[in-house]
């Protein structure tokens, strides 16, 4: 059984980071998914609090043994020469307990309309905007919001993937936002 600590859009901040790593041992994690827009904010996005890129890598090395990260639209070849995980794949293709993960940032591959690939569970980021759902097809679709810069009036988030089920915190206080079961 797998349990996996969820972000999505760190968009460079180290303050977020540090917060988010936080979880991982609180919440007794095996597995960190990275779903994309790690450390470049991005070209229609402010400075998020805490911005430091080169912190964000060396905080994220440190656990890249357990990381599986997928690239963001604003993830370019550059970043991967201060990570030591990779971060270029477009998705990834995971099993977990008999399930089938499927990890992308979001923009290329649709979650509402997803039916490129055979999965149960639809990881991605991108909206900046936490949910936990079935799509049409009864296909999981979860996003852990962002950490650092979120929208659509949601508070800074992360997502906690268990065999049995996914959840949405609130970055500050670790606080249950969102819960849906497998």
């Amino acid at each position: 059984i797998m349990r996996a600590l969820v972000l999505s859009d760190i968009h460079g901040s180290a303050l977020a980071t540090k917060k988010a790593l936080d979880f991982f041992e609180l919440f007794n994690c095996d597995k960190i998914f990275l779903l994309g827009d790690v450390l470049y904010h991005g070209p229609r996005n402010p400075l998020p609090g805490g911005h430091d890129p080169m912190g964000v890598s060396e905080l994220l090395n440190n656990y890249a043994s357990v990381i599986t990260a997928v690239r963001g639209n604003c993830d370019a070849e550059v970043d991967q020469m201060l990570l030591n995980f990779s971060c270029m794949d477009d998705f990834k293709e995971l099993e977990d307990n008999s399930k089938r993960l499927f990890l992308s940032h979001g923009h290329l591959f649709d979650p509402v309309l997803f039916s490129h690939y055979q999965a149960d569970i639809y990881f991605s980021g991108h909206t900046h905007i936490h949910t936990a759902c079935t799509n049409r097809d009864g296909v999981y679709t979860l996003n852990p919001g962002s950490i650092s810069l979120p929208k659509g009036n949601t508070n800074p988030s992360f997502g906690i993937y268990d065999s049995k089920y996914f959840s949405v915190h609130h970055l500050e206080n670790g606080e249950e936002i969102l819960h849906i079961d497998f």
